[in-house]
Formats: structure tokens, sequence, C-alpha cells
């Protein structure tokens, strides 16, 4: 996902090793983490994230988010997705919303019904252009013109909880690092409470962008979006349209293993835990997990931070 567009560093060193013992065993008290879904398109991927939201609900997130498709074109199966979730499971449920395709007047509408239905958190980005990740984003005549604007109007319509995108490698729109930070900040200004980051894989991008972000003035929460690798070649390209970068270490890693879903999995798994304990010694204490729909890496990199099932 292209959290601002739409929610890679070394988790272990330069040279892609570490040891284990580095960082703690246990989840410290507090631990707290979020996954994200997309709205399934067919009668088989909707039985896929249902079991995969069974397998992940018992590890008690602080709330699940849905996302929303280019130019808006899952708006309705978002929209049953979030009411679903929240209805079923009790944990809180965010609906992504877009500036894409639609007027401010069609926007502020589809914010209404979230309220209505009770959902209280949006998660709120520029989004793709109805061409898809990569292509060019131009205002819709008469709608938000950024993600800035739309978290003003959403906080025009009522209080919500509004999480936002964030950069640790800039927007692949930004003219440099410090355009992005600004952006950032204006986001926040208008009335963000929590930024969510693209995926990464060199936790000092991450470490870097957290303290830039503070002395920009930036002082809201921000959470590291983590991407277990579950198909290498289709992350490289994901993170190419993004602005990620894929290091070497990463690439010799999978090499050789297209045809070894098992061995690619209990490496996707224990990169995740590594990046993620890295992070931890460092003082995160959220993450936000972008599921794909499937729980098991997911799982098991909850597992590797000691977070266990309630």
């Amino acid at each position: 996902m292209s959290p601002d567009t739409g929610p890679i560093g070394n988790p272990l060193s330069s040279t892609g090793s570490t040891s284990a013992t580095e960082f703690p065993a246990r989840a410290p008290q507090g631990l707290r983490v979020s996954f994200e879904f997309s709205p399934p398109k067919t009668e088989a991927a909707e039985r896929t994230l249902w079991e995969t939201v069974t397998r992940l609900t018992p590890l008690q997130p602080t709330f699940f988010s849905v996302t929303y498709g280019a130019g808006g074109s899952t708006r309705q199966r978002t929209h049953e997705t979030v009411a679903r979730l929240k209805s079923e499971t009790g944990i809180d449920a965010a609906a992504h919303l877009t500036c894409v395709a639609a007027t401010q007047g069609e926007i502020d509408d589809v914010a209404r019904a979230y309220w209505d239905a009770g959902i209280r958190h949006i998660v709120a980005l520029r989004g793709d252009p109805p061409s898809g990740m990569g292509g060019k984003y131009s205002p819709h005549p008469g709608g938000y013109e950024n993600a800035a604007a739309l978290v003003a109007g959403l906080k025009k319509i009522g209080d919500f909880q509004i999480s936002i995108a964030g950069y640790p490698e800039k927007h692949p729109d930004s003219a440099d690092a410090k355009a992005d930070l600004e952006n950032l900040k204006r986001k926040v200004d208008a009335g963000a409470d929590r930024c969510i980051t693209q995926f990464f894989f060199d936790a000092d991008d991450f470490l870097r962008f957290r303290d830039h972000a503070a002395a920009a003035g930036v002082h809201v929460p921000i959470v590291p979006g983590v991407m277990p690798v579950s198909n290498f070649q289709g992350i490289k390209k994901m993170a190419g349209l993004c602005g990620s970068k894929v290091p070497t270490w990463l690439a010799e890693m999978f090499q050789g293993l297209d045809d070894d879903v098992e061995t690619r999995r209990m490496i996707a798994a224990t990169v995740a835990g590594d990046l993620c304990r890295r992070l931890q010694s460092e003082g995160v204490d959220q993450f936000h997990f972008y599921t794909l729909n499937r729980a098991d890496l997911t799982f098991a990199t909850c597992h590797l931070l000691g977070l266990r099932p309630r």
C-alpha cells in the first residue's frame, strides 16, 4: 500500500545480520499493534479475509483499517467491511478515505455516513489517481486539493480520530525531504492525531524520519508501517511505485526461493520480527501491519514480539 497515494532500511545492520539477543525477548508492557486489510472482491477472498480477522482479533489490536481503492473504486465495499469489523469484533475500525475522483460534497457525504454508522476513525489520504499507484495525480475539480485539506474538512464534520500517512524515504511526488516534512506538518496542524508510515526495511530510515519530524514540530505518534515480505517480486514492484527502497541484503535473502514458499515465509517473519525488535529497542511501542489479508506472517511477527492471544 502507498498510504498517502492509495497505508523499506535494514532491520538488522548494514550487512543484514544481527544477534537475536540484542533485542528484548518479550514484548514490553504497552505494546500496541494495528492491522490493515483490503475489501474483498470475490466470495473466496471474503472467506480468506474473515479467516484472517478471526486469527488476528485475539491479539487485541488497537484498531483495524480498511483500504480504499484507486479513484474510490471500493467505496461501498470499504464501508461494508469497516462496519462488519466493528460490529462483529468490537475492535475499533478505521476507514480509509481519499481526495480522488469526488467533490468535497461527495466526500463529506461519505464521512457523514461513517459517522452515522458509528465509525469515528478515518485514515485520511490524498489517494492514488484512478490509473493506480505511480500515475500522475491531479486534484478533482471541486474536490479536496490534498490530504491536509481533507483532514481539515473531516474535522468540520465531526470529532473523528484521524490517521495520516508519512514517508521515511520521502513521498515520490515531494520535491525533497524538507518539502515532505512540511506537508506532514500541514496535515498534523489541520487536526491529524497519528501518522502511519509507508513500509520500509531500514530501521534507521524510520528513526531518522521520526527525529526529523519531531524537530519540524510534528508532535503526534509516528507509527511504523510494517509489510512482511510474502512475495519478494511483488514487494519490489510496489516499493518502486511508492518510493521505498529494497536493500541488496533483502534481495539476497530471497534469492533462489521463488518456488520455496515455506522457506520464504520463515525468512519473511524473521526479517519483519528483527525490524520490529530493533525499533522496540529504540522506544517504539506501536506497529501497523499491512497484512495483505493474510494472517500467518503478521501473527508470526507479533509472536516474535512477545504478543500472545488473549
